[in-house]
């Protein structure tokens, strides 16, 4: 439940990203994007098309803000929707901040682009890049103590030893179980965009979250969760991707 529920969330994020992309560019005039899955592309020019580059990590940034801030409530009441807005929170915080140090050693990255717009010059490139290096920790840890209080039961993270084992099986297993299933929504392109990306996003937390599930002071969540059938999230995959290959595959203009 939890793989299938990170491909959910990984795609629709990914789809959040390209969307807010899209989005600021087809209301600027000489520019006519087309929006896919996992890509964009846009005729046309504008000095405000490299701002507008940066668009799409803060859209995943606000997203997964926001769904940490529900899933840190209590909001839901299955497994499968709990473990939903977890990984959403998870996918765009990490799909985000890792942009940001990418964005800083290359120009031609989005986030990099954004930062020519902006004037940024080596010292604070360096510096942003440092900033968002310090965060993905101290994220991980936020995120990881928000699974042990929403879904994390009280005797098996009793202990360093159960905390561990707790993040293995609803986190780190998962994400690397859904791979194969996230790389068969990518749009056939770069390799490193294909496969590089999921990859990436999907160590460069759940490393830090197991990393710190030994020593993690986190409440443990209740039963009062219901735990629910694997049918609606494996009907949600399977319609997701219908949806990305069949009508966004081909691309949809706007203009």
């Amino acid at each position: 439940m939890s793989a299938l529920t990170y491909v959910i969330a990984f795609n629709l994020t990914f789809f959040i990203q390209e969307l807010f992309l899209v989005l600021p560019k087809a209301f600027t005039p000489g520019l006519r994007p087309t929006l896919f899955h996992n890509n964009h592309i846009w005729e046309g020019s504008n000095p405000l098309a490299s701002l507008f580059q940066g668009t799409g990590a803060l859209a995943t940034l606000l997203s997964g803000g926001l769904c940490a801030r529900l899933f840190g409530r209590g909001v839901g009441r299955s497994v499968a929707q709990r473990l939903f807005l977890f990984w959403m929170a998870y996918s765009g915080v990490f799909m985000a901040l890792p942009q940001i140090v990418i964005g800083a050693l290359s120009d031609q990255s989005d986030i990099g682009m954004a930062m020519t717009y902006f004037g940024l010059g080596t010292t604070s490139k360096t510096l942003a890049a440092l900033v968002a290096l310090a965060l993905i920790p101290l994220a991980a840890a936020w995120l990881g103590r928000l699974l042990f209080g929403q879904l994390g039961g009280p005797a098996l993270c009793a202990t360093p030893k159960g905390r561990q084992h707790f993040v293995l099986g609803a986190a780190t297993v998962p994400a690397l179980l859904a791979l194969p299933l996230i790389v068969l929504f990518r749009i056939p392109r770069e390799w490193i965009e294909v496969l590089l990306v999921p990859i990436a996003v999907s160590l460069v937390g759940v490393v830090w979250i197991q990393a710190g599930a030994w020593r993690s002071k986190g409440k443990a969540a209740g039963n009062d969760v219901v735990v629910g059938s694997l049918a609606s999230p494996l009907v949600a995959v399977l319609g997701l991707l219908l949806i990305f290959q069949l009508l966004l595959r081909p691309g949809i203009r706007f203009y």
